[in-house]
């Protein structure tokens, strides 16, 4: 996706109730057992930006959900011997035809972040949301995925309203000495400014 690009993209309204995102035909609720409860009081204010494919570079089929619900064969690539007794998960997954899957809702801790910290505060799990895009650093996302990045992204906006422009973020950015996704393949300037050309229109 170029920042030069012309594409209109369609408003979806998603919407939230009790932390999960109301399922539709696009939307696929699979509670992981990976989360702990935030704290009483906690302000969610922060969304991170992931990505993620298994094994790498492949897209599609079952593997990624299965890491997340803690269902991973190890042997089954190998690839997969790192990830033998890895408890992970985000809040959602966008894959690579813009279908969502839910494995945490947004009133609990996913585990995405590990060790991280914004703006001088460590332990981003505790006040952020982990959005998993389907992909690679260096191959470009779909628009679909932007699509459905752009409408999440306002549906979390409306729910929690101090995620603001500036504190949505890559993986690389709380965690720059460990990761490097979304990678430099994801369009940031389109993003923004599709977030906000859609915002004034909502």
């Amino acid at each position: 996706m170029s920042s030069n690009t012309a594409v209109t993209l369609s408003v979806n309204n998603f919407s939230i109730e009790s932390g999960w995102l109301v399922q539709q035909a696009s939307i696929e609720l699979l509670p992981s057992p990976f989360f702990t409860s935030r704290e009483c009081g906690e302000e969610i204010y922060l969304l991170v930006v992931h990505n993620i494919s298994l094994p790498a570079g492949i897209f599609g089929g079952q593997f990624i959900n299965d890491l997340f619900l803690g269902k991973l064969d190890c042997t089954a690539h190998d690839s997969f011997n790192d990830l033998v007794g890895v408890e992970v998960s985000a809040h959602c997954l966008i894959r690579r035809d813009g279908s969502i899957t839910q494995y945490v809702s947004f009133l609990d801790k996913a585990w995405h972040a590990g060790v991280s910290s914004f703006q001088g505060r460590e332990r981003c799990n505790d006040y952020s949301i982990g959005i998993e895009l389907e992909g690679t650093d260096d191959i470009p996302y779909t628009d679909s995925q932007y699509q459905q990045l752009i409408a999440l992204t306002h549906c979390l906006q409306n729910e929690y309203p101090a995620i603001t422009m500036a504190n949505i973020v890559g993986h690389c950015d709380i965690a720059p000495l460990r990761k490097t996704d979304p990678g430099k393949i994801f369009d940031w300037q389109y993003f923004r400014q599709q977030l906000n050309n859609t915002s004034s229109i909502k």
